[in-house]
Formats: C-alpha cells, sequence, structure tokens
C-alpha cells in the first residue's frame, strides 16, 4: 500500500477552515461570557449562571476541538515529512492517525453544536410559554 505525498496535504485547506470556524465560535461565546458576568454582578439571577455554566463547558469542547484539529494538521504534516523521506509505512500510520484526530474534532464539534442548539431551544420555550400567558 502507498500513499502520496499530496494525499496529506488535501487536509491543510480543510483543517486550516475549520479551526478559524473554531476561534470563531470561541470569540463569540468568549464575548458572551463576558457580557452575561456583567449581568450577572448586577442582578445574581440563577438563570444566568446556568447560562455561563454552558457556555464555559462549551469553551472548553471547543478548546479540544481546537486542540484535535492542531494535532490533526501536525500529525499531517509529520506524515507528509515521512513520506517524503521514503518512510512509506511509518508516514500511512501517521496519516491514519491525523484521521483520527480530524473525526474527533468533528465529534466533540458535533457535541458542542448540539448543547448550543439545546440552550437555545431552551430560550425559545421559555419564549412560548410567555407567549401561552397574554
Amino acid at each position: 500500500m502507498t500513499l502520496s505525498i499530496e494525499t496529506p496535504a488535501l487536509l491543510f485547506s480543510a483543517t486550516s477552515l475549520i479551526l478559524l470556524a473554531y476561534t470563531n465560535r470561541f470569540l463569540t461565546i468568549a464575548q458572551i461570557v463576558r457580557s452575561l458576568k456583567t449581568h450577572y454582578d448586577e442582578k445574581h439571577t440563577k438563570s444566568i449562571l446556568l447560562q455561563i455554566r454552558n457556555l464555559n463547558l462549551r469553551l472548553s469542547l471547543i478548546r479540544y476541538m481546537q486542540l484535535f484539529g492542531v494535532l490533526c494538521l501536525f500529525l499531517s504534516v509529520f506524515a507528509m515529512l515521512l513520506l517524503f523521506l521514503g518512510q512509506q509505512t511509518a508516514g500511512i500510520y501517521l496519516f491514519a492517525v491525523s484521521l483520527l484526530c480530524l473525526l474527533t474534532s468533528l465529534g466533540i464539534s458535533f457535541w458542542e453544536i448540539s448543547i448550543s442548539v439545546t440552550a437555545l431551544r431552551h430560550h425559545l420555550s421559555d419564549l412560548e410559554e410567555e407567549e401561552m400567558k397574554k
């Protein structure tokens, strides 16, 4: 079984875009947390505290998504180096590990998105309950 040096290089653009999306999510959530912290300092409501805890979990997940994404990119580069040096078997195995890292990152991303959707549905249900009372 052989693997060309171009195959691991295909992950560069995809992984770079994924990492950019992860970073944007991180920055957006960090901004929301800062805003909620200010509101919590003023009002001390349980609802705001629960939202901050939810966002803190999501920030942790995004950190792991980024970690596995960067590890995928690193291992792909290392696999390319091994393939360049003629170490076909080691390059193939390292590339396989990089693909597993990418799958892990995407799986954690799915988990984080599902937490986000659940939280948004909770907010929408609160609005629906208020509408029903009117």
